[in-house]
């Protein structure tokens, strides 16, 4: 694909001073990808947050993407890497976590394009005692193919073309109902579901609630499981609540193909579940 060359009156000009929340963008390779995550993290509306790109063992060319946005940036990004050596992306998170200057986290994936008023939506809609649980679009592998940095660029990523709602109506692309941003309060509460789950790729909090429980269990060493059903049940159990934030903060999430979670996975979330203790013992501290 030919890269849209960005230019440096991209953004507005000037660095934010005050930062209230930090952007922490999980990635492994996929630099395309990424590169399409920090173009619409610079359109966002909300100015004053910090990225933390929390990186498990990618290769030089994420850096590269990285040095190239710095520049054009009115916020911080600071990148965390360490080396590759299997699934390891709860321990990055965990770094992401200590690495963070603010008290409020927002938790996106380098496969996952923003919004442009995304990160309002996390920061305006906080609750002081919950964890705001996004969804995503899940776009095809066609689309995923043919989406260009312009598009990214210039918003056209956001809008319901007849291309895109072909491929909804062919199941090609999904729950493109979830790329409907609405405002009203009230209509949201009637579109509300009854089951509210973390999606690892979406969700806020405040970073006391991830110091309290330990932060992410790193025990998991497989993809599938482990950064949001884990971290969901043993939040709740000190007492914070689960809230939806259907039809706000919306994430359009690009094609890889479908991981299968572990079974090794599923037996540390089954002990888990059992043991009732909401600190993990291998997280941001290493505990007995």
């Amino acid at each position: 694909m030919k890269s849209f060359p960005i230019q440096k009156d991209f953004v507005p000009r000037g660095k934010a001073v005050r930062k209230s929340l930090t952007v922490v963008v999980a990635v492994y390779n996929a630099v395309r990808y990424l590169e399409f995550v920090l173009t619409a993290l610079l359109r966002q509306s909300m100015r004053d947050f910090e990225v933390v790109v929390a990186d498990d063992g990618s290769g030089p060319e994420i850096t590269k993407v990285i040095e190239n946005t710095i520049p054009l940036a009115s916020f911080p990004v600071k990148h965390l890497w360490q080396p590759d050596e299997g699934f390891r992306k709860n321990a990055i998170l965990n770094k992401a976590i200590e690495a963070s200057e603010t008290d409020y986290l927002v938790f996106i994936d380098g496969d996952c394009i923003p919004h442009h008023k995304f990160v309002q939506d996390h920061w305006t809609h906080r609750e002081s005692r919950g964890v705001l649980c996004g969804r995503r679009v899940l776009l095809s592998k066609s689309f995923s193919d043919r989406l260009r940095l312009e598009d990214v660029y210039s918003g056209r990523y956001e809008k319901f073309t007849p291309q895109r709602l072909l491929d909804g109506l062919t199941s090609r692309s999904s729950h493109l109902e979830e790329a409907i941003r609405i405002e009203s309060p009230l209509l949201r509460k009637i579109l509300r579901r009854k089951h509210v789950q973390i999606v690892g790729c979406n969700f806020s909090l405040k970073k006391n609630f991830l110091e309290d429980i330990n932060g992410f269990n790193q025990d998991y060493t497989a993809p599938g499981l482990g950064e949001d059903s884990d971290v969901a049940h043993r939040l709740q159990l000190i007492g914070v609540r689960l809230i939806d934030l259907r039809h706000l903060a919306i994430l359009y999430h690009l094609y890889h193909p479908h991981t299968t979670e572990g079974e090794e996975n599923r037996l540390l979330y089954v002990a888990t579940l059992g043991s009732r203790d909401p600190v993990c013992r291998n997280g941001i501290r290493k505990l007995r």
